[in-house]
């Protein structure tokens, strides 16, 4: 007769409390520290393998990752005002598989790690060159969008980066799930233990915890809302990278093509309205107003945008809410539109610098001259001409999935790609010079 294993009643074990923050997040810094130089070193093929099991790692668990999205939809709730974030939070089978078709893409980018950037040879003879080493401990923090923690941790792994990532507690349950699967994968195919790290706790103090690693962590990214741009920028003992809200502008000018103009128009608004590169006020010059307003703000309607007009926007289409001097800066993140007529490109062009976030600007215009000067003084990581805001992007830009838009004007500055999550380091070939 075998042996019966004993019950053991869990309710009579002694518990074990919970480290405190504090050490919970140093212990994990420094696991990715300790993996960072032996992630930098891993070679190309190594990297893609573990890059492409990480992928598959999505697909095969995919109805782990959806039940784990569906927890945090259930929690976040689906009322009116909460619409634009859930749509950030959802996780769809399409969009997981965009996920996996994400790394893969990132896979199949060139290694940036050792290109050489420069090589001279000096008076002396010794060269003196610039050549691609990975950041080192990279902490990213950010909202709503499961995605990010994807994106993220391919972008770095490809790039011999270790990530640290801490998501908003609206998706805990997702990026648990889907951090785990990437790490697991991952590890299986060579890469150090401790290069994919998540936090996984929902304490507000677990981000203040990590801005004081600076002993273990490089550079920090945040990707968010206002308040956590404050946080990180008041705290962070770390060099930050700020990835801020994006108060796009469409600006239509006196001889844009009017159909190109509409399209455009609607598409950086409605496309996908929740994300930072969607169009938050649209500027027409007042010479083509009445050619470009009356349809279009029909369409918006039609697709169930909000429109708020100024008093020229509200005589020429009556329908539209009227403005309030809010509404311009504003990030909606929603359907919901602020118009302005303008008399000029420079009254435009003062708004933007007054109003913008110094993220993704575009001008329609027929007028090549007219089109340089905006190119050339408006200010913002991205500045498009007779395209759709919708646009930046780092896979719409070539650089594959992006770690995020930088707001920022240092190291890096619009959608940040493999090569923007590298620093040079300088290499120099002697024959024996010595300093005279």
């Amino acid at each position: 007769m075998e042996a019966q294993t004993p019950i053991v009643d869990d309710t009579s074990l002694p518990s074990v409390a919970p480290k405190p923050n504090g050490e919970y997040v140093e212990e994990l810094v420094q696991k990715a520290r300790a993996a960072a130089s032996r992630l930098a070193s891993l070679s190309t093929t190594t990297k893609n393998q573990a890059l492409l099991a990480m992928a598959d790692g999505l697909i095969a668990q995919l109805e782990d990752i959806l039940a784990a999205n569906e927890k945090d939809l259930d929690t976040f709730g689906s009322s009116k005002d909460k619409q634009a974030m859930a749509d950030r939070l959802r996780l769809t089978p399409e969009r997981v598989k965009a996920m996996a078709d994400g790394i893969r893409e990132v896979a199949a980018l060139t290694d940036p790690v050792g290109q050489t950037l420069s090589m001279q040879r000096r008076p002396n003879g010794m060269q003196v060159g610039r050549v691609r080493v990975p950041i080192g401990v990279i902490g990213i923090i950010y909202e709503s969008r499961p995605n990010v923690t994807a994106d993220s941790a391919a972008l770095c792994l490809k790039s011999g980066n270790v990530c640290v990532l801490r998501g908003g507690s609206e998706a805990i349950h997702s990026n648990t799930a889907i951090a785990a699967i990437l790490s697991e994968a991952a590890e299986k195919a060579g890469v150090p233990a401790g290069a994919i790290i998540f936090l996984d706790r929902t304490d507000r103090d677990i981000v203040s915890e990590l801005l004081k690693q600076d002993q273990y962590v490089d550079l920090i990214i945040p990707r968010g809302g206002e308040s956590l741009m404050k946080t990180v920028t008041a705290e962070s003992r770390i060099p930050v990278i700020k990835h801020d809200k994006g108060v796009c502008h469409t600006y239509i000018d006196a001889d844009a093509d009017v159909t190109m103009a509409k399209q455009i128009a609607l598409n950086a608004k409605v496309q996908r309205p929740s994300t930072c590169n969607a169009m938050e006020t649209l500027l027409v010059h007042h010479t083509i107003a009445r050619a470009v307003l009356p349809d279009l703000v029909n369409d918006f309607m039609a697709a169930g945008v909000e429109v708020r007009g100024c008093s020229k926007t509200l005589s020429l289409c009556p329908a539209v809410k009227p403005a309030a001097d809010s509404d311009y800066g504003q990030e909606f993140l929603s359907l919901i539109l602020a118009v302005k007529i303008v008399r000029s490109m420079e009254e435009a062009m003062e708004h933007i610098a007054r109003y913008g976030s110094r993220h993704t600007e575009a001008i329609v215009t027929k007028d090549y001259g007219r089109a340089l000067r905006f190119l050339r003084e408006v200010d913002a990581g991205a500045v498009l001409v007779n395209a759709s805001t919708r646009l930046n992007d780092g896979n719409q830009f070539g650089l594959g999935a992006e770690i995020g838009i930088s707001t920022t004007r240092i190291h890096a500055r619009g959608p940040m790609g493999l090569e923007e999550l590298t620093c040079p380091k300088f290499v120099v070939f002697g024959s024996g010079q010595l300093r005279e």
